[in-house]
């Protein structure tokens, strides 16, 4: 499986560029995203997932260091490059009733993801738009109602229609159900694994939750204070973990099955 995505010695310091000065979001980290599969990266909050994915959008200067999408460099692309790569490389964020603008309905925001497309008119987008809507579940007569009609895991199903409709490569999860209950997290989780299955997708996908990593990742990198400390398949590193840190976040994950827990209290150790 080739590599859609490589990222090699990747650092990003916030607040200056000088040796020394700003805070260090992320320390020489390389890894690559293969085409089609999900990579999660994992670490608790301040360990520089964000920041990694806010570099691979071009949200975050990238200090030193190098991101290559599909061959092609990208670590300082400009902004009318960026606006023809967001085609290819989409994000679904966190809080679905943050994502969506709340005075355009909901066709209008899932088509806004087709505008920097000069080959789609205006009929083609809406058409289009009301096609992945009902892909991900939500009705073609409901296309026109606006985002305080749905709820939170009706507008995550939205917020990933308007990722999927540019028809991208990369799909960029950034806590894409740690919001959502219990019940409906696993309903999306199965709709990105159908999704992943039907078009080729690849994700990397952002999240603190092992549970979540287990369920739908291939391979999983592991990040604390801002530098790469395992990565592997899923399996290898969620049944085997060799960093220290790993282990730790391994044993605290909550489980339901004791005789699990004592387990990993006992490879932790």
């Amino acid at each position: 499986m080739s590599s859609l995505v490589e990222v090699e010695d990747l650092t990003v310091v916030y607040g200056g560029r000088r040796r020394g000065t700003g805070s260090r979001g992320l320390s020489s980290v390389s890894l690559d995203v293969r085409a089609g599969e999900t990579l999660g990266l994992v670490g608790e909050s301040g360990s520089g997932k964000t920041t990694l994915g806010r570099a691979l959008l071009g949200l975050v200067p990238v200090t030193s260091g190098t991101v290559r999408f599909d061959g092609e460099d990208i670590t300082h692309a400009h902004r009318r490059r960026r606006r023809a790569l967001s085609q290819r490389i989409q994000v679904v964020f966190q809080n679905p009733y943050l994502s969506l603008n709340p005075q355009r309905s909901i066709v209008q925001s899932v088509a806004e993801t087709l505008t920097a497309r000069s080959d789609v008119g205006r009929e083609e987008s809406r058409a289009r738009s009301i096609v992945m809507l009902e892909r991900v579940g939500i009705p073609a007569e409901a296309a026109d109602r606006y985002p305080g009609s749905f709820s939170g895991g009706q507008r995550q199903r939205i917020a990933i229609a308007r990722a999927l409709v540019p028809e991208p490569d990369l799909v960029i999860c950034d806590e894409a159900v740690s919001a959502l209950d219990l019940s409906i997290q696993a309903q999306v989780l199965n709709l990105l694994v159908e999704l992943q299955d039907e078009l080729g997708l690849a994700y990397l996908f952002i999240t603190h939750d092992l549970a979540v990593v287990r369920h739908l990742c291939h391979r999983v990198a592991v990040l604390r204070h801002g530098e790469l400390v395992e990565s592997g398949s899923t399996d290898s590193v969620c049944t085997s973990p060799s960093h220290p840190y790993t282990r730790t976040l391994m044993s605290s994950a909550p489980v339901a099955d004791p005789r699990e827990r004592t387990r990993r209290i006992a490879v932790s150790t």
